[in-house]
Parts: structure tokens; sequence; C-alpha cells
């Protein structure tokens, strides 16, 4: 009786900056995991490369992530890396990647540090490295941090510039590397027109639609939202000031990290708008800042959720007020489109819908799946049909990226022997190659965004049974429970409400996964439900979705 051969997955990981600085290629990795696989007589199961992606979080690297689900199903017996902070830059991250393949039974290996992880001490060491590589990269993280604030203090600018200015090289020093700010004439023309509007008296809403009227686009190309409007006019670099660390660690915190000592200074650059002018639009702006009362009652279930027929941005809660012969006023409430609420007719219209006949159809329809398990049945058998006809053209489309993929790494392969028998000057195809090199983080992308996508369980045929039991547990939390909760419960599983452009519910996207499982689990007004939901026993795919 022959052994079976060890199956290995190899993991490899790169950003650009590291391979530009370091050399820590993709296909240096895969070269000298392969080799070892050989050696030691070990089949590879597959390759999982997140090309052009921090370490720094698991959050954006597909291939991490279909690895995680491959190893789950028993792919393969071990994943091999190249270094440990390939897999990851965080100690937390790292020890939770590490308990999840553990769970699997599945061993982790590798090549730099080479020592068992199944041993306490093993285990130790790793963990002992894994936060010397954290170390490592917050020493770096803060001396870039340093580095910018001391840029900041001296005036000069950090990352991208705002609409109006543009990088330019620095006609007072001879260095390449050296740049200033300019001011962009046509952008700057925007942006003079928005401080002049406000001073003015004019709105956010008002301002942006003028703007997308006239055809004017942000720095990114966009259309100007309401948003984009007050971003400008809260930014001092237009005064000629740079502000830096307004917040910190933003990656995390995001607007919850204001910093209570942000840097102001004057800047090196061109002020676009005078001091006069400024001022006056701050202090309109901080006239303007009180929180407004509530301008109409009226609790609104799907907001958020049902898409504008026209442009398909998400509809949020609006009202009218009319007199009647009386002259009482009357509040009519509805759901408009969030795009046209904050930019205005140009981008689209408001294309509202009664709030109440919303609700009612939307409401009635789930009452229709929840007493008749025909129309259930009939539901889902369209929806699995739909799935078969959805993994055909990703298939196809995955086969067309792997061969694309193929091609760009033969090329890269050719012009790296030729650099290295002497035959070709690096220097001279070394743009060629960069293209190459981005083609190649490109394919790799979509192929894992692909390979991902099969993968997951919605890609897999849904079970009617297991769905008929976790519409049927709603029914009672959706009749008898406060608002806040019904609606909780509603944006858990309703993933999209999708209107005609009569202004009448086409459809209703339906998606269930672990987090309607945990307010079932957690939730004390779903304790009536749990009876005969079972989620433990139901929720055995990661995510079922179905159109009603």
């Amino acid at each position: 009786m022959t052994n079976k051969p060890v199956k290995v997955a190899i993991y490899a990981r790169v950003s650009t900056h590291e391979q530009a600085e370091n050399g820590y290629s993709i296909e240096a990795q895969i070269e000298t995991l392969q080799k070892y696989c050989q050696k030691h007589e070990k089949e590879i199961y597959d390759y999982y490369v997140d090309d052009g992606v921090s370490g720094k979080s698991m959050e954006g690297r597909l291939a991490l992530q279909r690895l995680l689900k491959d190893a789950a199903k028993q792919q393969f017996h071990e994943v091999h890396v190249w270094k440990i902070n390939r897999l990851a830059r965080k100690s937390l991250d790292l020890l939770s990647i590490l308990d999840q393949l553990e769970k699997m039974n599945v061993t982790f290996r590798s090549y730099t540090e080479k020592f068992e992880t199944e041993s306490p001490t093993g285990k130790f060491t790793l963990q002992m490295m894994g936060a010397v590589g954290e170390l490592e990269r917050n020493t770096i993280v803060e001396n870039v941090k340093m580095g910018m604030k001391q840029r900041a203090k001296k005036g000069e600018h950090n990352g991208k510039l705002p609409l109006g200015y543009r990088v330019v090289p620095d006609p007072g020093n001879l260095s390449k590397r050296s740049k200033a700010v300019a001011v962009v004439p046509e952008e700057a023309i925007i942006v003079r027109k928005i401080f002049e509007f406000y001073a003015a008296g004019r709105g956010l809403k008002s301002i942006a639609n003028e703007l997308n009227h006239s055809g004017y686009k942000t720095k990114t190309g966009n259309t100007f939202s309401t948003t984009a409007i007050k971003e400008i006019l809260n930014n001092p670099f237009y005064n000629g000031k740079i502000r830096y660390n307004r917040y910190e660690n933003w990656s995390n915190k995001r607007r919850r990290g204001k910093s209570a000592e942000p840097i102001i200074v004057d800047g090196k650059h061109e002020a676009i708008i005078h001091d006069a002018l400024w001022e006056k639009v701050q202090f309109l702006l901080q006239k303007k800042s009180f929180t407004p009362s509530r301008i109409f009652d009226g609790e609104f279930l799907l907001s958020g959720l049902i898409r504008c027929p026209k442009c398909g941005a998400a509809m949020v809660a609006s009202r009218t007020q009319s007199k009647t012969k009386t002259g009482q006023i009357v509040n009519r409430l509805y759901y408009s489109c969030g795009a046209f609420r904050s930019k205005g007719s140009s981008v689209c219209s408001a294309n509202s819908i009664r709030k109440q006949e919303a609700e009612e159809e939307v409401m009635n329809r789930l009452a229709r799946v929840l007493s008749k398990d025909r129309i259930l049945k009939a539901i889902v058998d369209k929806m699995n049909h739909r799935l078969v006809t959805r993994t055909l053209p990703l298939q196809a489309e995955l086969e067309h990226i792997r061969s694309q993929l193929e091609q760009a790494e033969s090329k890269m392969r050719r012009y790296q022997d030729l650099i290295e028998q002497n035959n070709l000057d690096k220097s001279i195809v070394v743009e060629r190659m960069q293209e190459i090199q981005a083609d190649l983080i490109k394919f790799r992308a979509e192929k894992s965004r692909l390979e991902l996508e099969l993968t997951e369980g919605n890609t897999s045929p849904v079970v009617f049974e297991q769905v008929r039991e976790l519409i049927h547990g709603f029914h009672q939390v959706l009749t008898a429970a406060p608002f806040e909760q019904r609606k909780t419960l509603l944006h858990l599983f309703i993933k999209r409400i999708t209107m005609k452009t009569s202004k009448k519910i086409e459809s209703i996207e339906l998606s269930f996964d672990e987090n309607v499982d945990s307010y079932f689990s957690d939730s004390p007004v779903a304790a009536a439900a749990r009876g005969s939901l079972r989620p433990k026993q139901v929720m055995k795919r990661e995510k079922i979705e179905i159109a009603i």
C-alpha cells in the first residue's frame, strides 16, 4: 500500500513597493517553493497569489481568502510560504490565520524560518517572529509619518493634491525628484465658483446641481455631490495653508480618529481663494453647522435598500408638503433617488415612490413567499437555473485570464533571460518590463477574484429546505418586533430592492449568511423564532441568495 503524496498550497504575496525595493518578486517566491516541494516529493495542489497587495490586513487579499476556503474543504495538507511576513504583517492576523489552519488540520511551513509550528516551542518562536515583523512594519510606518509631519511643518504638501492643483518639476531645484505645486487654471475656476456661490448664499445641493449641469467634474472625474462641495469649502489648502494630521489611524478609525492637534501652517503653494472670501465662507459654514431638527416624522424601513430605476443609486427618505382647502398642512412621505438629492437634476431625477406603497408591497410579497411553499419552491428552482448559467461564463472568463497571465509571464521570462545572457541592455526595455509587470498584477488580481467567486458557496445549488426554514423563522420577528429591530433584520437579509421605471417594485433580492445567523442566535427579539429556525443546523452554506 503506497502512501498518498502530501498536497501543498503555495501562497505568495508582494506589494509593488517591496518588489521594486527588495526584489521579493512573485516569480522568485514561487520558484523557491517549487524546488523545495520537488526535493521533498510533495505535490503542489495550487498557487495562491496576491500580487501588489499590502500585508497590513486580510482585507482585499482574495487569494488568501480562497486559500482558507479550500483549506476548509480539506483540499490540501500543508501551506507553504517563502517567509512568514508574506502571510501577514500583523501578529493578530497571523495568529488568526494559523488558528484557522490548525482547526482544519492544515500544517503551516515557512521556507525561510525553518521550524515546526506544531510544538509549543515552535508556536512561541512563530509568535515572536510575527511580533518582530509587526514591530518592523510599525517602525517603518512611524518613520514615514514623522517625515511627512516634518514636510507639513515646512509648508510642503503630502499625498494627493485637491482640485485646482498639480505637481510640477521645481524650477528652483535641478534635482529630478524635487517637485513643486502649481495651480491648474481651468480647475481653479471651478474652485472659485464654489466659494463665490456659497458666499452668495447658495446651498450645497444648489452648487452641486449648477456645476453638474455645466459639465464640471471632480479631481477623480466624478460628478459633484454635496459632500464633495463641503470638503472643498472646508479645505484650507485653497487659502494657501497646509493642513496635516487632521485624522489619526484613518485606515481603522476613519472620522472617529479626529486629531486633537492638527498641523495648520502657511504653505509654499499659491492660494486660489483670498483671505476675505475664505473667512466669509468659514463664517457661513460655522453658522450653518448646527444639527437641524428632524424635518419630518416617519419610520423608513427600506431606506438604502430600494434602488433608483434610472441610475441605480440607493433611495432615501423624502417628503412633500401641501395644503388642503381648509388650510391644513399635509406631509406625504416618499423614497427618492439619493443621487438626485445630493447631486441634483443633472445626474438623475427624484423617481419618488410613496413610502407606504413601497413598504406594503415588500411586506406583502414576503408574506406570500412565507405562506406558500409552492411559490418559494418555484423561486428556488429558478435561482438554481440562473446559478448554473452564471457559472459557465465565469469559468470561460477565468480560462481567458489564465491564458493572458501565461502569455505575460512568458514575455517577462524572455526579457529576463535575454538580460541575464547579456544580449539585451535592461535600460532599453525597462519601460516595457514595467508595463508587463503592471499587466501581471492586473491579471493575477482578476484571476484571484474569479477563482474566489467560483469557490464561494453562492455558486452551488440552493437547498429548498434550508431556505424554507430560514424564511419561516422571520415571520414572527417581522410582525411583532419594534421598528428598529425590524429594520435591522430587513437590512440583514434584503440585499437589494429593484424598481421598474413605472415606480413599481420589480424584484427583492434576499441574501442569507452568517450575519443573519448571528442575529437570530443573539437577538432576544428573535427568541420566538429560534425554535423553527435552528440556525446552527440550517446555515451549512456560507451564503444563500434568491430573488422574489
